[in-house]
């Protein structure tokens, strides 16, 4: 466990560990249904990672975009969606985030500058680059933190967009979460250079590394990262170093890892060994960990019984934000 002294006054320290705890009980909750078959698809858990979007998020302000992979659940509930449009996006309702079309990858909110939700590997760093463009042509002092796994740094449009974050100095916080495996392959087995941090430094972009499992050293160097942008006006690289202790998604048998790893990993689990620092050091009772908890499944228990109550969408809106029927207003010629 991390003896260091949580340097946080105790409102901050138990924010940090409710957002931690409201996402692992959403997930709890969203593997029970998927396996109730109230939520379809593909589902990607965050379990064992929370440390990361909690610490780095909490580094934002509101105004700082966010583009995710496919696994944001909780990068979305710790940015301000709600978790009823969250929960009622993963069953398909239209009271969803993205009206129940886009399901558990696809979450997307332009009032709280939630930019997906991607569903393709490296498919949002572009997108990064692109919101931090715009920020920058407008002279608005924002960063677009913008979340990949480390699998994505073998991909085409991560050197792309890195390339371009450095040539034009955009605002754009590069988040890497690496969990060793990507989909299911070791680290060492796809990338020739395992140095992530060193393959972003190439590009000539300042990084930092940090413990993916401890929530303080995630919100330091997120803030160190932000502040640099937001100080500077180019990009920061940070790389996350944790562990999902669920398979990759619902449907991966994870014959790629022992079971004894995964088993050591959940020692160093991010709410526990957090929660066990702030007992220590006076921050936090055994009654007040009972009453976040609490608090945190009552939420996901009201926002299942929202999404239950939702619609589906009519057939009517087939169409709708996908083809313009002839004779519209506004069609081009």
């Amino acid at each position: 466990m991390n003896t260091v002294e949580v340097p946080y006054d105790k409102g901050l320290a138990l924010d940090l560990l409710a957002d931690m705890l409201r996402i692992r009980r959403m997930e709890e909750k969203a593997a029970e249904l998927y396996g109730a078959t109230k939520i379809r698809g593909f589902l990607h858990l965050y379990v064992g990672e929370e440390a990361v979007a909690v610490g780095a998020l909490r580094a934002l302000t509101p105004g700082d975009a966010v583009v995710a992979t496919y696994r944001e659940h909780g990068h979305a509930l710790v940015h301000g969606l709600a978790m009823n449009a969250i929960m009622a996006e993963m069953f398909g309702k239209q009271e969803g985030c993205s009206r129940g079309r886009g399901g558990s990858m696809h979450l997307f909110d332009a009032r709280t500058r939630f930019y997906g939700g991607n569903a393709i590997v490296a498919g949002g760093l572009p997108m990064a680059v692109g919101l931090a463009l715009a920020d920058k042509m407008q002279g608005r002092r924002r960063v677009t933190a913008c979340f990949f796994g480390e699998g994505a740094m073998a991909e085409g449009a991560f050197h792309e967009a890195m390339n371009l974050a450095a040539l034009w100095q955009l605002p754009v916080l590069f988040c890497c979460e690496n969990n060793l495996y990507a989909m299911g392959t070791a680290l060492n087995r796809s990338e020739s250079q395992t140095d992530l941090c060193a393959k972003a430094a190439a590009f000539e972009v300042p990084t930092l590394r940090a413990d993916g499992m401890d929530v303080v050293a995630t919100h330091e160097a997120a803030r160190t990262g932000a502040q640099h942008v937001r100080d500077n006006g180019g990009p920061f690289f940070i790389e996350f170093q944790t562990y999902r202790f669920r398979a990759h998604s619902m449907f991966d048998p994870e014959l790629y890892r022992d079971k004894a790893e995964v088993d050591e990993w959940k020692k160093r689990g991010p709410i526990h060994t957090f929660t066990d620092r702030l007992k220590a050091q006076g921050l936090l009772t055994e009654e007040e960990f009972q009453g976040l908890d609490a608090k945190a499944g009552a939420e996901v228990d009201a926002a299942v019984a929202f999404a239950e109550a939702g619609t589906w969408e009519s057939v009517d809106d087939l169409y709708r934000d996908v083809y313009t029927p002839a004779g519209v207003a506004g069609e081009s010629s």
